[in-house]
């Protein structure tokens, strides 16, 4: 049992079972930094809730306000099924519980989030944390980025920091960033996979092994993020480093310039941005 003071005593619900819950929950039970006796999570599905059950041991529930008796209560849901799934939440539920709500719907305000609970929960005053997470935090290297409401302290944030902190790096940023940030950190590894995909792909017609090519393809990816973060250099001098004068690396470099990666790159963010904004409109 690894539980931090922050996290002793709490109580995590989530409603949705879905693969950011996945994601987010998983590291946190295997490696017991939350006990399953202290998880409750709602789902649609009987499947669903019986593979939670089964493999994690967690107590799982159909209707969404069996998930209020929580302390800390994750909206793990789309955006375009928050409505619905409050609504549900509060149904027959007099509100007289100091939650935590986080949520993970891309696009939604906390405003929009304040006001939705406001309705069907009345509650004006409900504590809320927007999080942009991503899907490496199942592999512990994850990114959360978050906002709070005016009502959550940055005291009683911190359970959810401590959270996030054990799967991946956390930042308080501005909300009115959280667009462009799940433009970079929620739909960037999608990016990457592409990106990991295609570099295999360019081996394995040149010979190499589908195995041995995605395994390195991955790793190359893996190596370059952390000799960024690690040295704190610019990527471009990383680059220019490894672009040694008529060699391999630069010839490379020259097509994806010719292909417009560099370009294909900065408007696929633009475009997630975009959409980010959709949803919350």
């Amino acid at each position: 049992m690894d539980e931090s003071n922050a996290l002793n005593g709490c109580t995590i619900g989530f409603i949705g079972g879905g693969n950011m819950a996945h994601a987010i929950i998983t590291p946190l039970l295997m490696k017991k930094i939350i006990l399953p006796e202290r998880v409750i999570i709602s789902a649609k599905t009987s499947k669903t809730r019986q593979h939670w059950q089964e493999v994690y041991g967690v107590r799982t529930v159909e209707h969404n306000t069996d998930v209020l008796v929580c302390d800390i209560i994750f909206l793990a849901i789309k955006p375009q099924c928050l409505n619905t799934a409050i609504k549900q939440a509060f149904e027959g539920t007099p509100d007289n519980k100091q939650r935590i709500f986080v949520s993970i719907a891309a696009g939604i305000t906390l405003d929009t989030l304040r006001q939705k609970i406001a309705l069907y929960g009345n509650l004006n005053t409900a504590k809320i944390i927007r999080t942009v997470p991503n899907m490496p935090l199942s592999v512990s290297e994850g990114i959360t980025l978050y906002s709070r409401n005016e009502y959550v302290s940055e005291k009683e944030a911190t359970p959810v920091v401590e959270m996030f902190s054990h799967i991946g790096i956390v930042q308080e940023i501005d909300e009115s960033l959280m667009n462009v940030a799940g433009g970079l950190a929620g739909c960037g590894p999608a990016f990457g996979y592409v990106m990991i995909e295609a570099l295999a792909d360019g081996a394995v017609r040149h010979g190499l092994p589908r195995d041995l090519a995605m395994k390195f393809a991955a790793q190359v990816l893996v190596g370059a993020g952390k000799m960024v973060i690690k040295t704190e250099k610019h990527p471009g001098i990383l680059k220019d480093e490894v672009c040694s004068a008529g060699g391999t690396t630069i010839a490379g470099v020259h097509q994806l310039e010719i292909g417009a990666v560099r370009a294909s790159l900065i408007n696929a963010i633009g475009a997630a941005v975009n959409r980010s904004k959709e949803l919350g409109s």
